[in-house]
C-alpha cells in the first residue's frame, strides 16, 4: 500500500513538473528573439484573451503575446474582479514583436479580421466593458498608424454598421493569471468548444469572409 502511494506521489509530481514546464515554454519569448531594446509592444483588446493570443502568435516577427488586463482604474486587478465588470479594465493581449521583420500595419490588419468592430462593449457571446474592442497605443507613431487603419476600414468594410473599436493610450497592462496564458494550448479541447459556443468563428465569417482569421 505504501508503495502505490508513493508511486502515485511520484507520478502527481512528475505531471505536475511537466505542465510547469510547458507554461513556462508557452509564456517565454521565441528562441532567436533580438535584444528587448529592439522590441516594441502593442496592446489589443477583442473580447475573451484567449481567443487573441493564436492570431499573433503564428506571425513571424511576434516574439511574445502575453493575456491580461488594461485601460481600467484598479491596481493589481484579479480575472474576477475584472470579469465582474467593475475595474474599468479590458481583456486584452500585449504582443511583444520585431519592427525589423514586422510593422504595426501588419499587427492592426490581423487585429482587425480577428474581431467584430461593429460590436460596443461585447464580442461575440461576451457582454461587458471589459470586453470590448480597443487599441491601446503605445506611442504617437502608433496612435497615427491606429487612426489611417480605422480610416481605411471605415471606408473599405466588407459589412453594415458603423466601426466603433475604441483608440486609447495605453495605460499598465498587468498580466493575467498564468493558466489563462496560451489557453488554446494547454486545454484544446475547450478553447475550440468555447470559440465554436461563443459563435466567435461563425461571426468572423459573416463580418470578413475569407479574411477572417488571418
Amino acid at each position: 500500500m505504501k508503495k502505490t502511494m508513493i508511486a502515485v506521489l511520484v507520478l502527481m509530481a512528475s505531471f505536475l513538473t511537466v505542465n510547469a514546464a510547458r507554461a513556462a515554454s508557452d509564456s517565454a519569448p521565441k528562441q532567436g528573439a533580438p535584444p528587448a531594446s529592439q522590441l516594441q509592444k502593442a496592446t489589443f483588446a477583442g473580447g475573451c484573451f484567449w481567443c487573441m493570443e493564436h492570431p499573433f502568435d503564428e506571425l513571424p516577427g511576434v516574439v511574445s503575446v502575453t493575456s491580461g488586463y488594461t485601460g481600467g482604474h484598479k491596481n493589481n486587478p484579479t480575472y474576477q474582479e475584472v470579469s465582474a465588470g467593475g475595474t474599468g479594465h479590458a481583456e486584452s493581449v500585449q504582443v511583444v514583436y520585431d519592427p525589423a521583420k514586422i510593422g504595426y500595419d501588419k499587427l492592426l490588419e490581423r487585429y482587425w479580421h480577428n474581431v467584430d468592430p461593429t460590436a460596443k462593449d461585447r464580442q461575440f457571446c461576451d457582454s461587458g466593458n471589459q470586453y470590448r474592442s480597443a487599441i491601446f497605443y503605445q506611442n504617437e507613431e502608433q496612435h497615427r498608424i491606429a487612426l489611417q487603419s480605422k480610416k481605411a476600414l471605415e471606408q473599405s468594410k466588407p459589412f453594415t454598421g458603423p466601426v466603433v473599436t475604441e483608440i486609447a493610450p495605453a495605460s499598465q497592462f498587468y498580466p493575467a493569471e498564468e493558466y489563462h496564458q496560451h489557453y488554446y494550448k494547454k486545454n484544446p479541447i475547450r478553447y475550440k468548444y468555447y470559440r465554436t459556443g461563443c459563435g466567435r468563428d461563425k461571426r468572423l465569417k459573416e463580418l470578413w469572409g475569407a479574411k477572417a482569421g488571418h
